[in-house]
């Protein structure tokens, strides 16, 4: 607690530093750039507070609500699409996603205390799967798409973060194990032309 409130005073001291008018100089090219270099590593020392681990609830039910939504939309993909591309990604989906909801309920499983997880789709991912059915044509393909994409990396953030400091030791090895695949799907994602 007191490194968090040393970061955030020290992240309060160089805004209000870049924040203030600079000296007068003949040289504000490198005013500038002094305040934009400060204004930079506040911007990642705040960048690296956000990104401080999950609890494994959090994590847990964060995994298990993508695993959800990926099979969904991977169904949907499999008849709505119209690009063949889209079709296989979807099956692909459905078979990863579902062999990762397995093994996140086993490592769930085995913490101590037993994490719980969700059973249904919360609001906001929901609300996305509604938008995919509501597509047709191109349109579904091109949603379908980005929405795979973003997903994707919020995913591979998360499992990312969890590995490297979660407190489950059941739920990292999980995320360690599940990341590499959902790199790839990203990698694949990112290849795809339409």
């Amino acid at each position: 607690m007191r490194l968090i409130l040393t970061a955030a005073a020290a992240s309060l001291a160089i805004v209000t530093a870049a924040c203030q008018k600079p000296a007068e100089t003949d040289d504000t090219a490198t005013n500038d750039m002094m305040m934009n270099d400060g204004l930079a590593g506040d911007m990642n020392m705040a960048n690296d507070m956000a990104m401080a681990p999950m609890s494994a609830k959090d994590f847990a039910s964060t995994i298990a609500a993508s695993d959800m939504f990926q099979i969904a939309s991977g169904k949907l993909a499999q008849t709505m699409a119209t690009n063949e591309a889209c079709k296989k990604f979807g099956v692909m989906l459905v078979t990863d996603h579902t062999k990762s909801s397995a093994l996140l309920k086993s490592a769930a499983a085995a913490a101590s205390p037993v994490v719980s997880l969700p059973t249904s789709l919360p609001a906001e991912l929901q609300a996305k799967l509604d938008a995919l059915k509501a597509a047709k044509g191109a349109a579904f393909d091109t949603l379908f798409l980005e929405q795979q994409k973003e997903g994707h990396r919020k995913t591979l953030a998360a499992l990312k973060s969890y590995a490297s400091g979660g407190d489950v030791a059941s739920l990292k090895t999980f995320a360690s194990n599940a990341a590499p695949v959902v790199e790839a799907h990203l990698d694949m994602l990112n290849s795809m032309k339409m």
